[in-house]
């Protein structure tokens, strides 16, 4: 199966001002780095493939995935294909070294490397990591490099100090160094949070932010902000977690998990909403979730995870499958999408 030029996923759009061209649907490679669930190489490899096939030619990676299991995979694989052919993206923020605590199966990886994880937001902790990935993926041409996780949620108190890393300790200046040089074509920020994209937008020029969640079928607050920023300034949005972790991938019946979470009830009881409109006019839930976001203009791309070829063939048909305009209106009426979202049209 490839995509065709009209399909959605044949479609290219571009990143920021520059001239890098993403396809429409993208490959995020958490699941290929054992998150929630161990897979070997072969059905990694196998994935990787069906979505070449499919036309994919975006692959999004991290040293976090598997503690550096994800980028070996995903270079292994990729090295087979042209490389003027796909955008490749990696992240920063963590440097890894030999691991000497306890593995703590809280992080979500199962079968991880071993190694652990050390938050360096410096100068040269961001170029350190950057050459780490290029030996671990085999691959010297990185397109896009991503501050992974410098978000408030994430750091809690320790925020302030590596945010000083980034602005004060250099690090916003070797991600501009790299770009400037060529080493790289678009630098952004790869993150859960909404807010910290617009102070990143304020202290450096981004290309792009891969957003994991945040502009959903579930949440749109972003259109308060973010997004019209976005649009203003030229940054394009990588809309990573469409399916918020799993819970919009099959409904309720399916994962429940929000946010690398248990769903809470309230979640759980707008999912079952959702899912009776969408089964009102015949559309599954997971297409409705993949095909909305792709609608906004600040969205250059939507990435989704998978850890089969059947997995990832499933995505492509729901980022395929055609939906009917009734189905929109429908949600905007039951108030269970904001009045102010795009709405994708065939």
């Amino acid at each position: 199966m490839s995509a065709s030029i009209g399909s959605k996923i044949g479609q290219r759009r571009r990143i920021g001002r520059g001239s890098l061209q993403v396809s429409g649907l993208g490959l995020g490679t958490a699941p290929l780095g054992g998150l929630y669930r161990d897979l070997s190489d072969e059905e990694a490899h196998a994935t990787i493939a069906a979505a070449w096939n499919a036309g994919v030619r975006y692959f999004d990676t991290a040293p976090h995935y598997g503690n550096t299991k994800a980028e070996h995979r995903l270079g292994a694989a990729l090295r087979h294909y042209p490389r003027g052919e796909y955008v490749l993206s990696t992240k920063v923020g963590r440097r890894f070294v030999p691991r000497t605590s306890p593995f703590d199966d809280r992080e979500g990886w199962q079968n991880p490397l071993p190694f652990e994880a050390i938050y360096d937001y410096t100068h040269d902790g961001i170029l350190r990591s950057f050459e780490d990935s290029q030996q671990r993926l085999g691959i010297i041409d990185i397109d896009i490099l991503l501050v992974h996780d410098i978000g408030r949620v994430t750091h809690g108190d320790q925020h302030p100090h590596y945010w000083r890393q980034l602005t004060e300790g250099g690090g916003f200046r070797a991600l501009e160094r790299l770009r400037s040089t060529g080493a790289i074509k678009a630098v952004g920020l790869g993150v859960n949070e909404g807010a910290v994209i617009l102070d990143a937008m304020a202290e450096c020029d981004i290309d792009c932010a891969l957003l994991a969640g945040r502009y959903t079928l579930l949440e749109q607050t972003t259109l308060d902000d973010l997004l019209p920023a976005c649009e203003a300034r030229g940054v394009s949005i990588l809309l990573g977690g469409a399916f918020n972790s799993g819970i919009l991938a099959r409904g309720v019946e399916g994962d429940l998990k929000f946010n690398y979470g248990a769903a809470p009830p309230e979640v759980i009881e707008r999912v079952a909403r959702l899912e009776a409109v969408c089964r009102a006019h015949n559309v599954p839930l997971a297409a409705a979730a993949l095909q909305f976001p792709y609608a906004h203009p600040a969205v250059a791309t939507v990435l989704t995870g998978a850890r089969s070829a059947d997995e990832l063939r499933e995505n492509v048909a729901s980022f395929e499958q055609p939906i009917p305009a009734a189905l929109w209106s429908a949600l905007r009426d039951a108030g269970l999408l904001d009045p102010r979202a795009p709405a994708p049209v065939d």
